[in-house]
């Protein structure tokens, strides 16, 4: 068979299956190019998902006859010379027009700012109409109807009206994120109007008009740099999360991208923060050298390729945990927004429990505790400094309905004085503006791990010797993944021995983890194992073990507290990176101001 060249229109079109993906695919090319042409005015109307009618109009600069004629040629472009390592524009492969205009309806109307009249050139199936003087205000307006007509098998693979028009509003936010200065307006007989005014150089707010408001009081600002790479943004508290990975956003160079580093790196950082399944709210960009990065990955220019990709991953994973280690702790506000809205008449959460007497005769500046009494007479007692350790026999306490006042810590500490225990896992400590509620045991579990977290970059957390070996049953090949990190295990105070071919004798445990169930610790550290296969894989999951290991020796709920035990637990709370969130991504507690409460009694 000879080879023959292929026509301009096929090209295009073969172009366009690269480049047009969907509507939403044209939407982010019309206005890429709105913004390179200095545009601070965006309005973009779509009909039938965008596979109707798609016009995007801008205030740019505009475009004189000449400009118009060669921009629905291919690889015409204003925007590069005779490099690919100098990028700094949005658009650089002059092939989003010509692609468009070969398989939909396309017209353009332009005018430059210094012109006294515009042109406008149509296209349709990939032949111009017509190019003629048409009237209109500076800047641009690109309108695209019919989309895919002359090719009619791609309509088949596109989503429901709804869905596309939901994936060109993404493109819209996410344009907007990035360019706080630029006003954006998206409206259409199928959808309602979204108006994103321009916000100047406050670049939150913005993000709080994408992300809703109460992004702006659950973020932390990032700025970072490290051999020339910068990183900027802000990145919300742990516990203010989301069920999907939509609300992460990344920029390099002002370019919106999807990169898989970029969002693994988010991933890494929130490691042990943020529940299975749930997903952290961020915003981040990063600025370097055009010639570090390749944006010529794929003709849509979502994807990107660092030079150095692991400084940057190293970048994001270190600032955003330095970042919540310095003020990742709070609450997300809208743990007390809930509890708000569970309080107001009306509210019926399911099946209601039969309410309980209060179990203790309480003062309003007294704090009160039921002492933990086991069937032998034994009752914990927590110094929350990372030990938990059980009195002697015998140790008399004051009766469950004893009102206690020992010296009061002042109400300025974040976390307030403890004023109650409730159902035996809930401290309510009072503050000076307000309330706090405790879960004790994720509370508790917290600090545990950030001690043994601690231990894995210091030294060998202390043991207890059990004065009688737990020997633990297992299969052999379990016995063999457990002691090939014998001495890792040790290091976290967890010594372990070979018993038999197929069983594992338990000989000292983490003294800070008090009476724990060292079989049942072992056996699930043999399961993930299992799951890992590899030592690599253990050991860049060492302290999933320690998260593993606090969660079988914190302080379990049920566990009645003396008062000193709540207010040690609040301290050291208020000193702990990452204490805002359990192990498992948690809240640890909820913050309700005073006026909050007010509001609930209509005295506000």
């Amino acid at each position: 068979m000879a080879i023959r060249q292929l026509s301009e229109t096929l090209i295009n079109q073969i172009a366009a299956g690269e480049v047009i993906e969907r509507p939403a695919s044209a939407a982010k090319e019309l206005i890429e190019n709105a913004l390179d042409a200095g545009a601070t005015r965006i309005e973009v109307a779509t009909s039938g998902g965008g596979k109707g009618l798609l016009r995007v109009s801008d205030n740019g600069s505009g475009m004189d006859v000449a400009d118009l004629e060669l921009a629905v040629r291919r690889h015409c472009t204003s925007k590069i010379s005779d490099t690919l390592d100098d990028i700094r524009t949005l658009g650089f492969r002059g092939e989003a027009l010509p692609s468009i205009g070969s398989v939909a309806r396309l017209s353009i109307s332009s005018r430059r700012r210094d012109s006294a009249g515009g042109n406008e050139i149509a296209i349709e199936g990939g032949r111009i109409t017509h190019l003629r003087p048409s009237p209109g205000n500076p800047g641009t307006i690109v309108e695209v109807r019919d989309l895919f007509f002359a090719t009619p098998a791609r309509l088949k693979f596109l989503k429901t009206e709804k869905a596309e028009a939901a994936a060109i509003t993404e493109v819209v936010k996410r344009m907007a994120i990035a360019f706080p200065g630029v006003r954006f307006v998206l409206s259409g007989t199928d959808r309602t109007t979204l108006e994103l005014p321009a916000t100047g150089d406050d670049h939150l707010a913005r993000m709080a008009q994408i992300l809703g408001k109460d992004f702006r009081d659950n973020a932390i600002e990032i700025d970072a740099e490290r051999e020339g790479i910068s990183l900027t943004g802000f990145t919300g508290v742990p516990t203010f999360n989301r069920g999907n990975s939509a609300h992460q956003y990344a920029f390099v160079n002002g370019r919106p991208v999807q990169d898989k580093l970029i969002l693994s790196a988010i991933r890494g950082a929130y490691a042990e923060t943020i529940p299975t399944g749930r997903y952290p709210v961020a915003v981040l960009s990063i600025r370097l050298d055009p010639a570090l990065v390749d944006v010529n990955v794929h003709p849509a220019k979502s994807d990107v390729r660092f030079r150095d990709p692991q400084l940057v991953r190293g970048l994001i994973v270190g600032a955003v945990r330095e970042a919540l280690a310095r003020d990742g702790s709070r609450a997300a506000t809208t743990g007390a927004d809930g509890m708000l809205r569970s309080f107001r008449p009306g509210f019926q959460p399911g099946a209601q429990r039969p309410q309980q007497p209060w179990s203790a005769a309480t003062s309003p500046s007294r704090p009160f505790y039921q002492p933990a009494t086991s069937a032998f007479g034994e009752r914990p007692q927590a110094s929350f400094d990372g030990l938990v350790t059980p009195t002697a026999r015998g140790d008399t306490a004051p009766t469950a309905r004893t009102p206690v006042a020992p010296e009061e810590p002042p109400l300025r500490y974040p976390l307030g004085a403890a004023r109650a225990q409730i159902h035996e896992n809930y401290i309510v400590a009072q503050t000076d503006d307000g309330l706090v509620i405790v879960d004790q045991h994720a509370a508790h579990e917290r600090l545990v791990f950030e001690t043994m977290r601690k231990a894995l970059h210091s030294k060998r957390l202390a043991s207890q010797v059990l004065l009688i070996p737990e020997i633990v049953d297992l299969p052999e090949e379990d016995c063999d993944r457990l002691m090939q990190f014998a001495t890792e295990f040790g290091e976290l105070g967890l010594a372990i021995e070979r018993f038999g071919p197929g069983a594992i004798a338990v000989r000292e445990t983490p003294a800070m983890l008090g009476e724990v169930d060292a079989v049942g610790l072992v056996r699930q550290l043999a399961d993930e194992i299992a799951e890992w296969d590899t030592a690599s894989g253990l050991s860049a999951k060492l302290e999933y073990v320690a998260a593993t290991m606090a969660c079988h020796g914190s302080v379990r709920s049920g566990r009645r507290l003396r008062p000193e035990e709540m207010n040690a637990l609040l301290r050291q709370m208020e000193v702990t990176p990452g204490s805002g969130q359990c192990n498992h991504g948690r809240p640890t507690y909820i913050e309700l101001k005073l006026s909050d409460i007010e509001r609930l009694f209509g005295r506000s």
